[in-house]
Parts: C-alpha cells; sequence; structure tokens
C-alpha cells in the first residue's frame, strides 16, 4: 500500500499505518515533508528543540541522537504507535517505508490517503509541516 503523505496530520497518519502494519500489510509513504502536526507554531518548534537537548546526564556526548530528517521525523511518529517493544511489533516496523517526495520506482503507482486525516479536518487550526521542523532541527529536507 502507497499512501501520499501531502497535506495529511502527523498522529492520524501514524495510528492508520500502524494498523495496517500490524495487520501484515507492507505500507509505503511518500511526501513525508508536507506531513503536517497541528498545533502553534512556536508551541511544537519548542517542544522539539526540548526532544533534542535531551541527553545522557553522565556524558552529553552519548545521546540519546534524535533523528532530524523528515522521512525519520515521520518513521518514529508511527513507530511510537506500533508494540515496538514486542517482535510483533518490529516485525511490522521493518514493512514500513517513508521517503521524501516521490521515489523513481513508485513515481507511477497509484497512492491512497488517509480517510478523516487531511488537513481541511483541522479548520482554521494552526499547523506545521514537519519540513519546517526538520529546518529547525537543522536537518536536511
Amino acid at each position: 500500500m502507497i499512501i501520499d503523505g501531502r497535506d495529511l496530520i502527523l498522529g492520524r497518519l501514524a495510528s492508520f499505518v500502524a494498523k495496517k502494519l500490524l495487520s501484515g500489510e507492507s505500507v509505503t509513504v511518500i511526501n513525508a515533508e508536507h506531513v503536517v502536526v497541528s498545533g502553534r507554531r512556536e508551541e511544537i518548534l519548542e517542544a522539539y528543540r526540548k526532544w533534542m537537548d535531551t541527553r545522557n546526564i553522565a556524558n552529553p556526548r552519548k545521546g540519546p541522537f534524535h533523528h532530524k530528517t523528515p522521512d525519520a521525523i515521520v518513521r518514529m511518529a508511527i513507530r511510537g504507535m506500533l508494540p515496538y517493544d514486542k517482535p510483533k511489533g518490529r516485525e511490522a516496523f521493518r514493512r514500513l517505508r517513508v521517503y521524501v517526495g516521490v521515489p523513481e520506482g513508485i513515481g507511477g503507482a497509484e497512492a491512497s490517503t488517509v480517510p478523516g486525516a487531511r488537513v481541511e479536518r483541522l479548520g482554521r487550526r494552526k499547523f506545521i509541516r514537519v519540513e519546517e521542523i526538520s529546518k529547525h532541527l537543522g536537518g536536511k529536507a
């Protein structure tokens, strides 16, 4: 199954994809940089900045290290919806592929969308794209 992430809400996309992965399907998400996170821009960027500052107290150079690219941010959101500490969650996570843009091999395939996850659902509420979050964190979008 190929899902176009353009203008989809991250949490709703992640839960839908996690259910598909747990049912045994392979899922590919394209255009990960155009996925949106709902909320005020400043609050979201501040939360991600605090998350990036999390380090080991004994030795800050040891990490944990956080992903900064849009595809990795979307992958980690989906992983958070899976029971990753169990074998079935790890097996499901291996069936996931996330890409920035549309890769060569998938270019002509039909991409579906997630029902109920469109950005229009937010109405007038504010949102920010994962690409902007990635740039703020210093990632290459």
